[in-house]
């Protein structure tokens, strides 16, 4: 987080609360970073709005630039002035589409999420970061070098975070039910199971000062799991990440962080790791 040096603050007209210009000014604050708001619009009918904004954050005291653009549709947008500015994080209200708008098309918000070559921070609540819970979530199971590095990617955003709401740090890893026709022995046993997995949490534990009881290692389905201790713990945001699972040009996020997106009620922070970074670069460079 403290190596951010520009954050792109998709602007919304529609939504004059900015929730999203809000989080970043937060982030900002502490980082220094350097804000560029952005309408995507193809009329380019705010400047004046954009102009507003920026002269009241310039006497804030902040770095801002402003932006009005349009690029095929509203995730291609924010993507190719994202790679454009080499902005390092994006901020985004997160506006839920009806249920059966939802079942025709696949949601913009889903689109940016796969394809953003950076991490995106979707903004879905007005409930302030300061003192509240931060939640890491982790898939300690896989401890490939890829999700190794994801890992602790993920904890150490989360803990960056807690740092500057002055909050608290919690980490959550999903694990399966234990088979009796397992092929290892740990995993015939809920106990051996989670031994295995708090085992795997230790280094990060260490490395970022999160103790046991701040550690949540429950049995179950991720996208089950990771909603409902967010709620429990009230978390003010859920930082996940995503690994490609068939090849990286095929869908980048499977459905377990779709229905984490939809199902939580706290803010999301998406991470992923280097390599699908790289590839999406090379993507959005073809086009």
């Amino acid at each position: 987080m403290q190596a951010i040096r520009s954050i792109l603050v998709v602007m919304d007209p529609q939504h004059p609360e900015g929730l999203a210009l809000k989080r970043a000014k937060l982030i900002a604050g502490v980082t220094q970073s350097h804000l560029h708001l952005l309408v995507c619009d193809k009329k380019g009918e705010h400047a004046d709005y954009l102009a507003q904004q920026q002269a009241a954050l310039q006497e804030e005291g902040f770095s801002v630039s402003i932006q009005q653009a349009w690029h095929e549709g509203l995730y291609q947008t924010i993507i190719s002035v994202q790679q454009a500015e080499g902005c390092g994080l994006v901020v985004k209200q997160h506006v839920p589409d009806n249920p059966l708008k939802k079942a025709l098309l696949t949601p913009e918000d889903w689109k940016l999420l796969r394809y953003c070559p950076g991490p995106v921070l979707m903004v879905k609540t007005d409930t302030p970061w300061t003192g509240g819970v931060i939640l890491a979530a982790v898939d300690v199971g896989n401890s490939d070098a890829e999700h190794r590095t994801l890992h602790s990617g993920i904890v150490s955003h989360g803990y960056d975070i807690a740092n500057l709401a002055k909050g608290t740090l919690h980490v959550i890893s999903a694990h399966p039910s234990p088979m009796l026709s397992a092929a290892d022995p740990t995993f015939q046993l809920k106990e051996t199971i989670e031994a295995r997995y708090r085992a795997q949490c230790k280094a990060f534990q260490a490395e970022y000062d999160v103790s046991d009881d701040r550690l949540h290692v429950e049995e179950g389905p991720a996208d089950v799991l990771i909603p409902y201790t967010a709620q429990k713990l009230s978390a003010v945001v859920t930082v996940v990440g995503t690994v490609a699972r068939t090849g990286l040009s095929g869908a980048l996020i499977g459905n377990t962080a779709e229905v984490v997106l939809d199902a939580l009620e706290s803010d999301v922070l998406v991470l992923k790791p280097d390599e699908i970074i790289a590839h999406l670069e090379e993507l959005v460079a073809q086009r």
